[in-house]
């Protein structure tokens, strides 16, 4: 599968499969290594990043000695020396530099015309990153994400929280490429993936240790089989959080429950209430936030702990995070004992997180992890919940100290720590495969640590970057990545400026999830500005019937669920999956997707939309709608409310489940 050539002193070449990978020669070098001084400073999970560039070194190659390539240049001390071995199929490259000075490095691996990269864990703005360079730092999604619009203007001038094409809560140092290989770095450090170049793409390390790992196949399948082995595959959902709808409601006992029920005599599936202000709540400027004391609020919930245990066929849900405000109960005892990040001098690391301080529990101290996993277990799943929000986790500073490691360093793996403290306090108190948390932030290795993965904090409107359309490419990306479960907040959840959620977008954000592994809805951060789930009867009645869609497929769902266990293929797919030579197939443009093998969704992504153009791969396809069958290529279908374009193989096994959708 891999070979190694050395066609003339000073120069080497890297095969898979007969694909020129990596080349280095003195003319064109591959490896180099530098010297670079950071600055970062972060404000509310916003990051400004700069660094200074002192040194960049084309190295030159001495030659293999056993498994280990030999490089070096005059300004380094001493030989980099890079091992290679493989290990199930896959090859790995781990480079090691003598000269401590050294703390850049770049590696150039080969690119071609036309070829396509996707994957960079979660990435709302390109299914294609060929043209762009993707920085690798978990933080802040950003408020519209697209510098040319209007509300990204605006929340930069407010707190420089606008965002930009490339941030994400989910970065990963990742891609999958159209010539059937994937590059995966081991390593945390802040790197950068750089598809600018026609003849290379350059992967940018903030360290000099290289751990590259490089796995090719024969198809995408194979490919995601591999490098879901390699990251891990999330355990199969219960039942419960496939079906029926997750409602998003706060305000206390009584209106939680009646807000249920008021869905539920609408003909509504409510199989889960999930309250995140279920620990008290905190207005700010930004709008309804919680308080950040992880503890039961009984005056805001009287009797909850009863109406769980009253009601086990409900799901009931809560929400925690990484931090913990200033004044707490739980913020003291973290406090007594040690348990936070520090600053340099050894004081607690507390920083504002909108209008008020928390302190960051330290996950790389075994003491701290110990300690809040155990916060988990008694607060959350002791008092009844089948599963919660695991928020944030993107916030440590690149200056703060640890008890593993300098922040600069840990930074991208704490979503990962945190991802692994909540998945073991399920398995400690035997709840695995019945409880289900769901996070935003994400590193790799979440794959095997978090049981679902939600979108993060889209805008309530139609933006390519920032709403319903980039949860669609959020979706792809990061199952392309190896993390195939994937939900979002129905309606959105940013309400600032001139934002708010209409009936139209509430429904047509509805219209997509039910073709999700998960149904859930979200209040937003601005609640009162909100068209809600809940408001009117018709409201009510539209959503009723598309939670019976969704609950119609779910036999379909868990199959495709298994299988991401199984094989690590997600449940939501590229069209490429199907047609890796089409160029429609990588046409972000069209937002749509695969669901599972035989299922294809082109959910309504512009406001006003009575009809919707589409690509189907090729292949006869069927309209659910209608009963019309349709050959591969460009279509436009009607999409009335109610009716998003969904498609299914007409050999598909599961056709008469599928035909059976028209009748609701």
């Amino acid at each position: 599968m891999f070979r190694f050539e050395y066609p003339v002193p000073g120069a080497f070449a890297l095969f898979l499969d007969e694909k020129p990978i990596l080349r280095h020669s003195a003319e064109k070098p591959a490896l180099f290594l530098g010297r670079g001084e950071e600055k970062i400073s972060m404000f509310r999970g916003n990051f400004d990043i700069r660094d200074r560039l002192c040194a960049r070194l084309p190295l030159r190659f001495l030659g293999a000695e056993g498994d280990c390539l030999r490089f070096a240049h005059p300004d380094v001390e001493g030989e980099y020396r890079l091992a290679f071995y493989e290990k199930d199929g896959l090859l790995h490259l781990d480079g090691v530099c003598a000269d401590d000075r050294v703390n850049r490095l770049w590696l150039r691996l080969e690119a071609e015309a036309g070829e396509h990269v996707t994957g960079g864990g979660e990435q709302f703005s390109a299914l294609d990153l060929r043209g762009r360079v993707y920085p690798i730092w978990t933080r802040e999604q950003g408020v519209g994400r697209n510098k040319l619009t209007e509300v990204t203007r605006l929340a930069d001038a407010l707190d420089g929280s606008g965002g930009d094409y490339h941030t994400t809560f989910f970065p990963q140092p990742t891609y999958v490429s159209s010539r059937l290989y994937f590059a995966h770095l081991m390593n945390y450090e802040y790197a950068e993936l750089d598809f600018r170049e026609a003849a290379y793409h350059e992967l940018t390390l903030w360290t000099s240790g290289l751990r590259l790992i490089l796995g090719g196949g024969a198809d995408y399948e194979e490919l995601l089989e591999k490098l879901t082995a390699l990251l891990g595959r999330q355990p199969e959902l219960p039942a419960w959080a496939m079906k029926g709808l997750w409602l998003g409601v706060q305000g206390g006992t009584a209106r939680a429950a009646g807000m249920a029920e008021r869905c539920r005599r609408g003909g509504m599936d409510v199989s889960a209430v999930w309250i995140q202000d279920w620990e008290g709540k905190r207005v700010t400027s930004f709008g309804k936030r919680l308080q950040w004391d992880w503890r039961w609020n009984r005056e805001l919930y009287p009797g909850l702990d009863g109406v769980i245990a009253a009601d086990p066929g409900t799901a009931w849900m809560g929400y925690i995070n990484p931090y913990l405000v200033e004044g707490g109960v739980l913020f003291r005892e973290a406090q007594q004992s040690g348990y936070f990040v520090k600053r340099a001098d050894g004081a607690d690391y507390l920083f504002d997180f909108g209008e008020y301080d928390c302190g960051v529990v330290d996950l790389s101290s075994p003491a701290a992890f110990a300690w809040y996993k155990n916060v988990i277990k008694t607060n959350l799943i002791g008092l009844g919940f089948k599963g919660w929000m695991a928020d944030f986790g993107e916030y440590l500073p690149a200056d703060a100290v640890c008890a593993g490691g300098s922040g600069l360093a840990l930074h991208n793996a704490w979503p990962m720590l945190w991802a692994r403290c909540n998945r073991e306090a399920v398995e400690e108190a035997g709840k695995l495969g019945e409880c289900v948390f769901f996070m935003r932030a994400g590193a790799a290795g979440s794959q095997r640590c978090a049981t679902l993965i939600w979108a993060g904090d889209q805008c309530v409107d139609w933006s390519a970057d920032d709403g319903l359309p980039s949860v669609v490419t959020a979706a792809l990306t990061l199952g392309m990545s190896g993390y195939g479960l994937h939900c979002c907040d129905a309606g959105g959840y940013t309400t600032l400026f001139h934002l708010h959620r209409d009936e139209e977008l509430l429904l047509r954000w509805l219209e997509f999830a039910c073709f999700t592994p998960v149904m859930r809805t979200h209040e937003g951060n601005r609640p009162d500005s909100n068209i809600q789930l809940y408001d009117t009867e018709e409201i009510i009645t539209k959503a009723a019937r598309l939670v019976s869609l969704h609950n119609h497929i779910l036999p379909y769902l868990e199959a495709c669920v298994s299988e991401n266990a199984a094989r690590g293929l997600p449940v939501m797919r590229p069209l490429f999956l199907a047609q890796p030579d089409a160029p429609e197939a990588w046409d972000r443009e069209l937002y749509s997707y695969l669901l599972g093998p035989d299922v294809l969704v082109a959910p309504v992504v512009e406001p006003g939309a009575g009809t919707r153009t589409l690509w189907l791969p090729e292949g006869e396809w069927v309209h659910v709608w209608s009963g019309t069958r349709c050959p591969g290529g460009r279509h436009t279908v009607p999409a009335p409310m109610g009716e998003p374009p969904v498609f299914y193989r007409a050999a598909s096994r599961w056709a008469a489940l599928f035909a059976g959708l028209r009748e609701l």
